[in-house]
């Protein structure tokens, strides 16, 4: 192989990975010197002319003619005076001697080993860049076309057919997909794998549902509305907190938008999602009240040393503020970033019976199921149906029918005293 075969198949090859010239004469350069330092063992007295275009290669090697018996003679930038007259000869002792170097002098071994070499280190560039810009470009919104669908992950194409991923854990449970299908999803985090750069695509972190309203909202865009914090059960339920910046502009009506015009088309990209947005206030109080929402509270004792906050809620609105499978309770917490406990006020309300009390007769860890879901006291469990129980805890239904079994049997004994 010529070196001009050598140099145009590269420049081609390098051209359809879309390396720039300067990068790609650099790599060139490279490759060619460390062939020469693997044949001399040095590269200072070489120099590399290279036409990319014209595919022209010229190596030129450079010495000092000293003396036969000169104690220089087997330096590498030295020729002796009888080798030098080999090449020209009229030289003479202290003058330079440029020696052109052909591909082939290095062996059609070496020649081949460095087209290789020149292929993979645009490869590697090729996944250096690719890792870059991905890099760059975590937290923003990209779109994919699906070219393979997994049980574990979804596999996506960029413009540039670049591989992306979406792990089954940041797919929303409700996103079905079919190869060919356009999918936008946040760019969540790059990794390097065996080398090679992994893009980790999501679509139910926080972070996507933030983006796509910055795209919906040009107040959240242009500074105007902060969005102050963003809990998700994705494909279920979500509440955003916003902050206006001009007392003028109405957080929550810009990012609804006239008769739901903004927040319809985020509903739709998110499976039909449930978006609450809430007004931010430092109030601790009302913002805990805007967080149960659409609950209203009667009143709340908060303690904020322990970080808890305890909520009483007429009966009629405590199925409101657990909601489904707990979901509005429990995004609650997380959106004030305190632990919420419901209690249901009644009349009777000093009458009730936390579930310690029945410790004997209820193992721990079904009390600590029933508090998980804002269920603190006897008469707060009996308020809620077997079913709602069954559906909001992790409890089996024989546990389910012991426990309030016990709890009816309490107040049974209590009327009949």
């Amino acid at each position: 192989m010529n070196s001009s075969v050598l140099i145009e198949s590269f420049a081609e090859f390098a051209k359809f990975k879309n390396i720039d010239r300067p990068t790609m004469m650099r790599i060139l350069e490279d490759v060619f010197r460390t062939m020469i330092r693997k044949k001399w063992g040095t590269d200072e007295n070489f120099d590399i002319i290279l036409n990319v275009e014209k595919g022209d290669l010229e190596i030129w090697r450079n010495r000092e003619i000293v003396d036969d018996n000169s104690e220089d003679i087997w330096d590498h930038d030295k020729i002796s005076l009888s080798e030098a007259r080999k090449i020209e000869p009229d030289f003479e002792v202290g003058e330079e001697v440029s020696e052109e170097i052909q591909l082939e002098d290095f062996g059609r071994r070496a020649v081949l080993t460095a087209r290789q070499t020149l292929i993979q280190r645009i490869k590697d560039m090729e996944k250096e860049l690719l890792f870059q810009k991905y890099k760059d470009l975590v937290g923003e919104i990209i779109s994919g076309e699906v070219y393979q669908v997994w049980n574990r992950e979804v596999l996506l194409l960029d413009q540039e057919e670049n591989e992306l991923l979406i792990p089954k854990g940041e797919q929303i449970p409700k996103d079905r997909y079919r190869k060919g299908d356009v999918v936008r999803a946040v760019v969540q985090r790059v990794e390097i794998v065996n080398g090679n750069p992994k893009i980790i695509l999501s679509r139910t972190s926080p972070a996507f549902l933030e983006r796509l309203f910055e795209n919906e909202v040009p107040e959240i865009f242009d500074g105007l509305i902060a969005i102050k914090k963003i809990v998700r059960e994705p494909g279920e339920r979500a509440k955003v907190a916003v902050e206006s910046f001009d007392d003028r502009i109405d957080p929550v009506g810009a990012c609804v938008g006239m008769k739901g015009s903004r927040i319809h088309s985020i509903v739709r990209e998110l499976e039909n999602e449930n978006i609450d947005v809430i007004n931010y206030t430092d109030n601790l109080e009302l913002y805990i009240q805007r967080a149960l929402s659409p609950a209203k509270i009667s009143s709340m004792k908060i303690d904020e040393e322990n970080g808890r906050v305890s909520v009483f809620l007429k009966p009629d609105q405590v199925s409101l503020a657990i909601g489904k499978g707990g979901q509005n309770i429990k995004l609650a917490s997380k959106l004030v970033g305190m632990e919420i406990d419901v209690f249901r006020e009644s009349e009777t309300y000093e009458e009730d019976i936390t579930l310690d009390e029945f410790s004997d007769e209820i193992e721990d860890w079904v009390i600590a199921e029933l508090r998980r879901i804002g269920l603190d006291t006897a008469k707060s469990v009996l308020a809620v149906t077997k079913e709602d129980l069954l559906r909001r805890t992790e409890l089996e239904e024989e546990t389910i029918d012991d426990v309030l079994s016990i709890l009816r049997e309490e107040f049974e004994s209590e009327d009949n005293q």
